[in-house]
C-alpha cells in the first residue's frame, strides 16, 4: 500500500491508461526530476559563513575579475 495519497491517486489513475500513455506519464515525471534543483539548501551552508578570511576572499575576487577579462581564443 502506498502511504502518500497523491502518489496513490496517480498510480490509481495510471492503471486505467494504455501502456503508451503510462510511458508518457513516466517520461514526464522523469523530466520533472531532472528539472528539480539539486544541492544543499542555503540554511545548511550558513555554518560556513565567515569561514574564509576576508583577505583570501579579496584575492579570489581579484583572480576571477582578471581571468574573466581575458579571452582565451584557442579554447574554442
Amino acid at each position: 500500500m502506498i502511504e502518500n495519497p497523491t502518489i496513490a491517486r496517480v498510480v490509481e489513475r495510471m492503471e486505467g491508461l494504455p501502456s503508451d500513455l503510462q510511458q508518457l506519464v513516466l517520461d514526464f515525471v522523469q523530466s520533472l526530476q531532472m528539472a528539480a534543483p539539486h544541492g544543499a539548501p542555503g540554511r545548511t551552508l550558513l555554518a560556513f559563513a565567515g569561514a574564509i578570511p576576508a583577505d583570501e576572499l579579496a584575492r579570489m575576487r581579484q583572480a576571477v575579475t582578471v581571468a574573466c577579462e581575458q579571452a582565451q581564443v584557442n579554447e574554442w
